[in-house]
């Protein structure tokens, strides 16, 4: 009775799965019907429990909505859960890799600066602990993987040290985003300059330094971006859309504060 449960869950998830990329892939547009319940069922030799369970976690996921006169339709893409770990991986199985790279940088660019400022504000003595653990293991990393792994817990550490909770959200998504981005990076010979510029950061961090932190982060990125180019060989940040906004490069970092605020624990 068990095994069976189990297996008409993971049958439920392999066809949401199927026709989550579909979608995502533009397969099915926004606007379009699925088939109905019985021909989904011939077409992927599946039940109508399986059917109507996949459904139902498209439409939690809100690529799709159900209306008891229009049926099920796919529903545009500003309307999907894009924060979602399997919409997440659809777009990057079928966006191609400049695009990926310059939506990628784009919200890096617009949240991790601030999220550093906030971190040398509020962090207390165990978020700053996890963060200069994992940039050791970063310093220490015998292998590309062993140094991607180190780098994306860095990240994701300063998230939450921000202890705001609308910004851990993006320290999730960016745990399964970045890592495509951090393998391309990590096979440059740039490693010893990024762990210094990894370093300057976590020191502001730790120094309740903000404005040092901001810049910090705004340098990191700079040059990660510019490595990333190096590596593919062509500027993935310089295409046609790119061209009709404000290109990627970072401001110029901000003056150094010598003010250090009140930390969590301090009085």
């Amino acid at each position: 009775m068990v095994f069976t449960q189990m297996m008409a869950r993971n049958l439920h998830t392999r066809l949401a799965d199927q026709i989550g990329l579909r979608i995502v892939g533009g397969e099915i547009t926004p606007g379009d019907p699925l088939p109905s319940e019985l021909r989904i069922c011939d077409m992927m030799g599946v039940s109508r429990t399986a059917v109507r369970e996949a459904i139902r976690v498209l439409v939690g996921k809100g690529l799709l909505e159900s209306k008891p006169k229009s049926g099920t339709r796919v529903r545009e893409p500003e309307n999907w859960n894009h924060l979602d770990p399997d919409v997440l991986r659809w777009r990057l199985e079928v966006t191609e890799v400049d695009s990926y790279l310059q939506k990628l940088f784009q919200l890096r660019f617009a949240v991790e600066p601030t999220a550093s400022a906030l971190a040398a504000s509020v962090a207390g003595p165990a978020d700053v602990e996890r963060i200069r653990e994992a940039f050791d293991r970063m310093r220490s990393a015998a292998t590309e993987e062993a140094f991607v792994d180190a780098d994306l817990d860095f990240h994701r550490s300063i998230y939450v040290a921000t202890h705001n909770e609308f910004f851990w959200p993006v320290a999730q998504m960016f745990a399964l985003a970045l890592r495509a981005s951090f393998r391309i990076g990590a096979k440059g010979g740039h490693r010893k300059r990024a762990i210094e510029e990894h370093g300057a950061l976590m020191e502001a961090i730790a120094g309740g330094e903000p404005e040092n932190a901001h810049g910090a982060a705004l340098k990191l990125l700079g040059n990660a971006a510019n490595d990333l180019v190096q590596l593919v060989g062509h500027d993935p940040f310089r295409t046609a859309a790119t061209a009709r906004g404000p290109a990627l490069a970072p401001r110029r970092p901000a003056g150094a504060s010598r003010s250090r605020p009140k930390r969590r624990g301090q009085t």
